[in-house]
């Protein structure tokens, strides 16, 4: 009996992570349109982050284009602050990601225009012109401000011409990454279920297997 409670209140707990911050944007009802975007997927082996046309975004966030004035793509991360900034990777640091909500950062690097140069382990997918737009508000929300409306900066990011902020939202065992990775493809209109999605593999094994090929960019 205590077992079924116990495995009760973890399946109510990661259905319930699903709707935590920051939320899936919903498309509109009808959203149909025939004009493709192209986004990427990359998979840094325990982490995913989601890659955009740096101009897409920079249109919601002005800041972004002065930050990252020559980029041609941007790399979208989220996750979890004492874990993802730092210099050394330690058993407390983890365990305390994983099994305590802990404050969030987003981690954005500029890219140039050819992505496959840049990382070894991306996926390409061309989506919907209102998915995009549906996609690029989740990534807007993810985004922590301040009293005066503006994003946080955190601090120098890990890699290349990266930046940290603050996000939104907290971090624990059922609202990861990965999971975020998965509630932003949701926003973009894929069928995808966010609360079994905590890995990179499986983000990525489910681009693989799981997406019509016309929505996969050459």
């Amino acid at each position: 009996m205590k077992s079924k409670i116990i495995t009760g209140l973890l399946i109510t707990y990661m259905f319930y992570a699903c709707s935590t911050k920051p939320y899936v944007v919903e498309m509109p009802a009808n959203s149909i349109d025939s004009t493709r975007a192209p986004i990427f997927i990359v998979s840094h082996g325990w982490h995913t982050g989601i890659i955009v046309k740096a101009s897409g975004l920079q249109k919601q966030l002005p800041v972004l284009k002065d930050r990252f004035k020559s980029a041609a793509y941007l790399e979208i991360g989220w996750g979890d602050q004492g874990f993802y900034q730092a210099e050394e990777i330690t058993t407390a640091i983890t365990l305390k990601a994983i099994l305590w909500p802990t404050a969030t950062v987003v981690h954005v690097v500029a890219l140039p225009e050819n992505i496959r140069e840049y990382f070894s382990n991306v996926k390409s997918l061309c989506i919907s012109e209102n998915g995009y737009h549906s996609l690029i508000t989740f990534l807007n929300n993810s985004f922590a401000r301040n009293k005066q409306d503006r994003i946080i900066i955190m601090g120098k990011g890990i890699y290349g011409d990266s930046q940290f902020y603050r996000g939104t939202g907290s971090y624990h065992l059922f609202n990861t990454c990965n999971k975020w990775t998965a509630k932003g493809l949701k926003s973009a209109g894929f069928d995808i279920n966010p609360s079994l999605k905590l890995t990179a593999e499986s983000i990525m094994q489910y681009i693989s297997t799981n997406t019509d090929t016309t929505l996969r960019c050459k």
